[in-house]
């Protein structure tokens, strides 16, 4: 029996529930749960201990066994093999000809575009040589430095190289020169541990930071209002996931009140990619709900977005489009969820097949159904998903 099973069924005893009653108030099938409880299953989705902690009255964190890592599949870690090493090798010393702030700021400026555009082949051709030239540049050229780390810290971590993705994030937060840089690689550090499952030191860390830099909304710039909101959105996000649910609300109704005294959406200028604003705010709502098993909810908050000239990333829209995926699924709206996936593989090619959550919705649809469509088998195929 894993150490997982052993808590489930501890908790269950102990809550007076049977293995049927657990599964009608969890929503977890009974096969599941019993497989878990005897050890025949090796583990369990995050997405499983979440449903079964709620009713147990846990926190999620509270069955998780160690923390969920699933890391990179080999032709991503191939593609990726020139990054991982250049960040691990040893300074560069006595260039002849070293490179200038201004000229790493140039290529840093055209390689953004490819991440957030999601074409990570083309990013994973360039980065190997800008963070070698980046990490040549002296006390004036720090900042550009912080930008190209915070930019490697971003792509390692959508394609779930999170042991080294790690390391960079962590070595530009040391470098940061400044609260506003600080707070861009903290928001990475702090999603790099929620999709790890580190969800307990995710939400302390985001909470930290989050009441370090809190303006005077009065007074406050869109850049110091879309900091703390970001963190207190990163905050909401591990806090539901735990099912830590007022905290999680106390979190997002802040994080709104920092969108709304802006006004709009913005992309400040200490983050490479991401923005921040009522549809940034709106979108992790919908996510929220979705966490909170309210599917119903998360399509009709998703059907009114408010739209601005500045847009959220691409990220955001996709994992938006996934969780709109994940509502139809859970609702027994298999073609619709279907579709959504659909739209989502063929927008963002390079980034769909490293999603969990693409991946846990597409099973919901493949439990769901008597027969699958080829184009069905085909994404499991992409997604690497066992039929």
């Amino acid at each position: 029996m894993t150490d997982a099973g052993k808590k489930v069924k501890q908790a269950r005893k102990l809550s007076g529930l049977t293995q049927r009653e657990l599964a009608t108030e969890s929503g977890v099938s009974v096969s599941t749960i019993r497989k878990l409880e005897q050890g025949e299953r090796s583990g369990a989705r995050m997405e499983t201990l979440h449903a079964l902690a709620k009713p147990l009255r846990l926190k999620t964190m509270d069955l998780v066994e160690k923390p969920k890592e699933h890391g990179a599949r080999e032709e991503t870690r191939e593609l990726w093999a020139a990054t991982r090493a250049e960040l691990v090798r040893p300074p560069a010393t006595n260039l002849d000809d070293p490179a200038t702030p201004s000229g790493v700021a140039d290529v840093l400026a055209a390689s953004v575009p490819l991440y957030r555009e999601h074409h990570f082949a083309e990013l994973a051709a360039v980065l190997p040589l800008l963070l070698r030239d980046a990490d040549t540049l002296g006390d004036e050229g720090r900042g550009v430095r912080v930008r190209v780390l915070q930019l490697a810290a971003g792509a390692l971590t959508h394609t779930r190289q999170f042991d080294v993705a790690e390391l960079v994030v962590r070595r530009a937060l040391a470098d940061a020169r400044d609260r506003m840089d600080a707070s861009a690689s903290v928001n990475t550090l702090a999603w790099l541990l929620i999709r790890q499952g580190r969800l307990t030191e995710a939400l302390t860390l985001a909470t930290q930071w989050a009441d370090d830099v809190e303006p005077r909304i009065s007074r406050a710039t869109a850049a110091e209002l879309s900091a703390w909101g970001l963190l207190l959105l990163r905050a909401s996000g591990a806090a539901a996931r735990d099912n830590q649910t007022g905290v999680a609300a106390d979190m997002l109704k802040l994080a709104r009140s920092a969108a709304t005294a802006i006004g709009r959406e913005v992309r400040p200028e200490h983050e490479n990619v991401r923005t921040f604003g009522p549809t940034t705010v709106r979108m992790l709502t919908v996510e929220d709900a979705l966490v909170k098993d309210q599917p119903d909810k998360a399509l009709r908050l998703a059907e009114h977005m408010p739209l601005y000239s500045v847009r959220p990333s691409i990220s955001v829209r996709s994992r938006h489009a996934l969780d709109v995926a994940n509502a139809h699924a859970r609702l027994g709206q298999f073609t619709e969820s279907f579709g959504k996936l659909s739209e989502v593989q063929a927008g963002s090619p390079e980034w769909f097949p490293n999603q969990t959550p693409a991946r846990d919705t597409l099973q919901t649809i493949i439990e769901g159904r008597r027969t699958l469509t080829p184009e069905m088998r085909h994404m499991a195929d992409t997604l690497q998903l066992t039929l």
